[in-house]
């Protein structure tokens, strides 16, 4: 029997709802400013899609776009500035940033209390404490997913392959805060398909096309892909659907799985740091 198919796009839209329906009765008008350096082509997409759905939901959005070869110095400021804005709730800098930057450096610049991308040391920090303010949204969304499956987490066996900062180690954190035991793979996990088998709940996050075949996957678990990489004209994830979803109970697509719920999560974190800030008044 094939997987059913976990529908980010519908789960989306009804976080998006809920969102309009709570901003529109706030005194004060989230704002969400994104700012992109250079002219990279997905990056640009990504912008116009977060851009797109603040006005949807009736959000103030402003978009600071600046030179592939802007100072370090100059791109700091700019945070400063919106920093400073009382207008502006919630700062996303599009990564990545032109070699010439230092990423960390720049991310640490942004306010805490508006870092809705939830990367900054101190929001990490409170996320490994569970303390949860302001989490990243591609993590915040893949729990939402797992949730909406009706399965409960705790007690679960859940896998991560992929360690970054942005997906792999905050999913992992909130995934322990639910119940699951887990365990982070990566690229010196091998066989890989020894610990993939092995979970009840399957993440992958690698960027790897079709890296998790269906023999891989452990009969009735969960499998989120978050990998996208454009091969040819389409859009592919790390986990073979077809051998994977006979295998599986439910599993994410690509596209239509986790990508639209990294926007919906987000203008919910712009929604909550807008909260904050009126609170505050």
């Amino acid at each position: 029997m094939k997987a059913k198919i976990i529908d980010g796009k519908m789960a989306a839209e009804a976080i998006r709802n809920q969102v309009r329906e709570k901003a529109s009765s706030m005194k004060v008008k989230p704002g969400l400013a994104v700012i992109i350096v250079g002219n990279d082509p997905a990056s640009k997409i990504y912008v116009r899609k977060k851009e797109q759905a603040c006005r949807e939901v009736g959000f103030h959005s402003v978009v600071v776009e600046l030179p592939e070869d802007v100072s370090e110095l100059k791109l700091l400021q700019q945070i400063d500035s919106l920093n400073q804005d009382r207008k502006i709730h919630g700062i996303l800098v599009q990564l990545p940033l032109p070699g010439h930057i230092d990423e960390r450096l720049v991310i640490d610049a942004i306010l805490p209390t508006k870092d809705v991308d939830g990367f900054t040391p101190i929001n990490m920090g409170n996320l490994v404490v569970g303390d949860n303010r302001l989490v990243p949204s591609t993590p915040r969304g893949i729990i939402k997913l797992i949730e909406s499956t009706g399965i409960k987490i705790s007690g679960k066996h859940a896998v991560v392959v992929g360690r970054s900062n942005i997906v792999g180690k905050p999913v992992s954190l909130l995934l322990q805060q639910h119940g699951a035991t887990v365990t982070m793979c990566h690229s010196r996990s091998s066989p890989l398909e020894s610990y993939t088998k092995q979970a009840d709940i399957l993440i992958s996050a690698v960027g790897k096309p079709k890296l998790i075949k269906g023999d891989m996957v452990k009969k009735g678990a969960i499998v989120i892909d978050v990998g996208t990489t454009k091969v040819g004209s389409s859009i592919v994830g790390d986990v073979d659907f077809d051998s994977a979803s006979d295998v599986a109970s439910f599993i994410t697509p690509v596209p239509g799985g986790v990508g639209p719920m990294t926007i919906a999560c987000l203008l919910e974190n712009t929604l909550q740091a807008a909260q904050s800030f009126g609170k505050n008044l």
